[in-house]
C-alpha cells in the first residue's frame, strides 16, 4: 500500500465522497450478486441485527444525508430502528438500490457541511465491513479504499480532540500521527497492519491471527464510535 493523503493537512472536502464512492463501487455489484438467505445472516458487530438490517440502517442514514432530513436524534438507536422498520417490506434488491443512491449522492453533502458529516462516510465503511464479516467476504476493513479512510481518520481524529497516536504500519509507507497532540499527553504507539488499526479505532475486534504491539493507550480509548 502506499502512503494516504497526508493526515496531518487539512480537511478535505472530497475525501468523504471519493470514500463513499470507492466502497459503492465494491459493495452494491457484492450484495446483488447474494441470495436472499444471505440477507438473513446476523451481524456479529451488530448483535440482534441481520445483514439485511444493517443495510436498511446504513441506506436511511444516507438517505436523510442526501435529502437534508438531519434533525436532533437523526442517527439515534431509535431512529435507526425507524428506518429499518420504514422498509420492513421493501425488497432486497430496492434496499441496494436506495444505498447504491445514498452512497452516490451524499458526498457532495457531507463536503457543504463543513466537517460535520466526515464521520458518516466512515461509519458506513465500516458497516460494509460488518456486511463482508457477515457473509464470511475478504477484505473486511481493508481494501483499495484504505488510503482514504486513513487519512479520513487523521482528519476526524485530530478535528475530534482524541487520543494521540503514532502508528507504524506494516503496509504503508510513511507512519502516521492520529489524534491532538497537544502535549498534554505523550502520544500512544502503535505496531501493526492498517487494517488492525482501523478495525480498533471503529470498535471492531483485531482479525483472526492479527499480530499487533499498542502502548501508551488502551484500544477502547480509540474506539471513535464509542459503546
Amino acid at each position: 500500500m502506499t502512503t494516504p493523503a497526508d493526515v496531518n493537512d487539512v480537511r478535505d472536502p472530497e475525501l468523504p465522497g471519493r470514500l463513499l464512492t470507492i466502497e459503492r463501487d465494491a459493495l452494491v455489484p457484492l450484495l446483488r450478486a447474494r441470495t436472499d438467505a444471505d440477507f438473513a445472516l446476523p451481524v456479529p458487530a451488530c448483535p440482534g441485527w441481520t445483514v439485511r438490517d444493517l443495510l436498511a440502517h446504513s441506506s436511511g442514514a444516507l438517505i436523510r444525508v442526501v435529502e437534508n432530513r438531519l434533525e436532533d436524534g437523526v442517527f439515534s438507536p431509535e431512529s435507526n430502528d425507524r428506518d429499518i422498520a420504514e422498509r420492513a417490506d421493501w425488497s432486497h434488491a430496492r434496499v441496494v438500490d436506495e444505498l447504491e443512491r445514498g452512497m452516490t449522492e451524499a458526498g457532495p453533502v457531507i463536503a457543504r457541511a463543513g466537517g460535520a458529516l466526515d464521520g458518516i462516510a466512515l461509519g458506513e465503511w465500516v458497516h460494509a465491513g460488518d456486511v463482508r464479516t457477515a457473509l464470511g467476504e475478504p477484505g473486511a476493513y481493508g481494501g483499495p479504499a484504505l488510503p482514504a479512510v486513513l487519512a479520513l481518520l487523521g482528519t476526524l481524529t485530530r478535528e475530534r480532540g482524541h487520543v494521540p497516536l503514532h502508528a507504524d504500519l506494516d503496509d504503508v509507507d510513511e507512519p502516521l500521527k492520529l489524534g491532538e497532540v497537544s502535549g498534554e499527553r505523550p502520544p500512544g504507539r502503535f505496531i501493526g497492519d492498517a487494517a488492525t488499526l482501523v478495525r480498533l479505532y471503529a470498535g471492531r475486534a483485531p482479525g483472526d491471527g492479527a499480530g499487533y504491539e499498542l502502548a501508551g493507550v488502551e484500544a477502547a480509548e480509540l474506539n471513535l464510535f464509542g459503546g
